[in-house]
């Protein structure tokens, strides 16, 4: 009798830890399967910049080049890049802002609703070169007849779209409401996500030139797609790629005497061989934060399997493509 109360004991205390044991399995699965989902769900929410386009003002195959540098890509659509610029994405609103209004708006407003799933909020302008502003004009009525979709502006820039035609006439048709912004002043598009334009010397015969700082929740970015010379600038540029997690920086040409019989001095950017020499003494994580974006169409860089582009890589920096995101 004793025996089988023993073993009647043993039975039911091994249940119970059978059953403590299952109960335990189940928590921990359904707290991985918690933890996995809100991971997933602070992935997916949160904001992000994406690459629009890499290449300099006139696009790439560029306008009346017969080229090397040029043939093969008007022979093939792949090797086609469209004008540099960057979007903001928000995915907990649905907003998206735009930086620079390219020559290539249409295909790039189309990437940010259809392939992000975005509506388009704003749109900052860093100045009034050819390539940064006259994508305006897709939002005018003889294209999509918008309704007063914000246009960042600083002080000359604003003055130059509304005085001038035919961006003036966007304004009087509120096809876009100019909002003017202010070196060094940030600007709120969500709790925890800022922009700030910042002043950079580069050739203002319309407009000042403005790159931007934007920062989010967990990282940052800056943005200078034109700027004539690092050492001409009034802050040393090296300080802002260590302060911040990404730097999308102008790439224009790699090399001088790059563009046959034309004065480089009257379109002066920092060649990529300048900037790699410039940031040598940089730690190599900071290095990595680099990619370089506005590439002219001579520029080798502007293919991803170049000798040049590998060379970058192999300093220890990048070069921005169509596509690339950065999450804030």
């Amino acid at each position: 009798m004793a025996d089988t109360l023993l073993a009647l004991q043993k039975e039911n205390i091994y249940s119970l830890m059978k059953n403590i044991w299952i109960v335990f399995v189940i928590a921990l699965t359904i707290n991985c399967e918690t933890q996995a989902q809100n991971q997933h769900q602070y992935l997916t929410d949160r904001p992000y910049a994406v690459v629009l386009g890499i290449a300099q003002d006139g696009g790439y195959p560029h306008a009346g080049c017969e080229r090397l540098c040029c043939k093969d890509a008007w022979k093939t659509d792949s090797l086609r890049k469209m004008v540099s610029s960057i979007a903001i994405i928000d995915p907990r609103s649905g907003l998206a802002w735009m930086f620079d209004a390219t020559p290539d708006f249409a295909k790039q407003y189309n990437i940010i609703t259809k392939e992000h799933g975005a509506r388009l909020a704003g749109i900052f302008l860093t100045h009034a070169h050819v390539g940064h502003y006259t994508g305006l004009m897709h939002l005018g009525r003889e294209v999509m007849g918008a309704k007063n979709i914000a246009v960042y502006a600083m002080p000359r820039m604003k003055i130059f779209l509304e005085k001038n035609g035919p961006w003036k006439q966007l304004v009087s048709l509120k096809n876009i409401h100019i909002t003017p912004i202010k070196d060094k002043k940030e600007i709120l598009l969500a709790r925890d996500l800022i922009v700030e334009p910042f002043l950079v010397p580069h050739r203002d015969e319309f407009s000042e030139a403005v790159g931007y700082n934007i920062m989010g929740p967990n990282e940052s970015l800056i943005y200078i797609p034109d700027i004539d010379k690092w050492d001409k600038w009034e802050h040393d540029i090296r300080y802002w790629v260590e302060s911040n997690s990404y730097a999308l920086l102008d790439g224009t040409f790699y090399y001088d005497g790059e563009v046959p019989n034309r004065n480089m001095s009257e379109i002066p950017h920092p060649f990529i061989i300048e900037s790699m020499n410039y940031f040598e003494d940089l730690l190599d994580r900071n290095q990595k934060k680099i990619f370089f974006i506005h590439l002219n169409h001579t520029n080798p860089a502007i293919q991803k399997n170049s000798a040049a582009s590998k060379n970058i890589v192999k300093n220890g920096f990048n070069t921005a493509r169509k596509g690339m995101k950065f999450f804030f």
